[in-house]
């Protein structure tokens, strides 16, 4: 099955770049390109693509609009590929906002790290084509059973959080409505690059009075704290409840995944500390996280999915709902509210 790509940048020499990296792929093949957004936005509506690869910096219309015309006139996937990773860190979250579903950095043909900076690219495209049903299917595997004991924890509560198309803004919202004083943990997989993640720790602290850190490997779960994925490989909560990352499983589409995170966290985490935790789908493409859900409500979770209401894509949430693992549909600015008044009556308060 063909991938339609179009490339959407303002410098020959990254389009070039772009163009034979699409073209090494047999069943990839290079739809159109656009010099501006604004072109971009009329080409969509002339020959829509499977895909684009949009740049964030250029005349006319820069990336940021530019999505937000094309996801609310003509709807598709999107890939942010841009130069700067640290300078246009706020851009990329504003334009996931909108809709864009992950963003990688402007690779370049030769030099040093040159292939990296490919296989990167397609492995984000060949994560996009599987979300979109264009894509080669993939393996699905669990992390291990759930554990009959665990050690206690240092904090009364855990929340967890998945999110994807439109998750910066879901988090930044979600987040501001929580007090500094907020007596739980909080773990976030969002769908991101690697190189991005510091930069959405940073940009979310702004955002809410909690503390906002990337999660490192041996980091253990703090009141107060909210942790976020930071690398490609997965994040896991480990026996002891401390956080580590895996390669495994390398066959998951999604990277970091939701649902091996989930599944960790069902496997340690101790019964004693279920009564007052709780498990959260945000906005996004897809079904990871889905699975995940069922194994922590099996055992015992609060389970949360966001409305379609406010989501900017109504597909994670959408496959929990269907599965009949959700305890609570809430529109994204209900939810932190819902979680205040969880964390502080547990189970009292369904």
């Amino acid at each position: 099955m063909t991938l339609r790509i179009a490339i959407v940048n303002d410098l020959p020499i990254a389009i070039e770049a772009l163009k034979r990296i699409v073209e090494s792929v047999q069943r990839y093949e290079v739809a159109w390109i656009a010099k501006d957004g604004a072109e971009a936005v009329e080409m969509c509506r002339q020959d829509l693509p499977d895909l684009i690869l949009m740049d964030m910096i250029m005349p006319v219309m820069d990336g940021i609009e530019s999505t937000r015309q094309i996801m609310k006139e003509t709807p598709c996937a999107i890939l942010i590929v841009t130069a700067s990773v640290g300078a246009n860190a706020a851009k990329v979250f504003e334009a996931m906002g909108h809709g864009a579903l992950d963003v990688v950095k402007t690779p370049t043909l030769g030099g040093e790290g040159g292939q990296w900076g490919v296989q990167q690219l397609l492995a984000k495209i060949d994560v996009i084509a599987r979300l979109i049903g264009r894509g080669r299917p993939a393996l699905s595997k669990k992390v291990g059973t759930p554990s009959e004991e665990g050690r206690l924890a240092s904090v009364r509560s855990l929340i967890v959080i998945g999110s994807s198309t439109g998750g910066p803004k879901a988090l930044a919202r979600l987040l501001s409505r929580l007090p500094k004083n907020f007596p739980a943990a909080l773990v976030i997989i969002q769908h991101v690059d690697q190189h991005f993640a510091g930069g959405l720790a940073a940009w979310l602290s702004k955002q809410t009075p909690l503390d906002v850190e990337v999660a490192v490997a041996g980091t253990p779960v703090v009141e107060g704290t909210v942790l976020i994925a930071s690398t490609d490989d997965h994040l896991v909560m480990t026996p002891d409840l401390t956080l580590d990352y895996t390669s495994d499983p390398k066959e998951a589409p999604y990277r970091p995944s939701v649902d091996v995170f989930f599944e960790s966290v069902a496997t340690h985490w101790p019964k004693e500390g279920v009564r007052n935790s709780a498990a959260l789908l945000l906005t996004g493409m897809g079904r990871d996280g889905a699975e995940g859900m069922q194994s922590l409500w099996e055992r015992g979770w609060h389970t949360i999915a966001e409305d379609a209401s406010s989501c900017v894509v109504y597909g994670m949430p959408k496959a929990a709902v269907k599965m009949g693992v959700v305890k609570e549909i809430l529109p994204i600015d209900d939810i932190g509210d819902a979680l205040i008044q969880f964390v502080e009556k547990g189970k009292d308060y369904e």
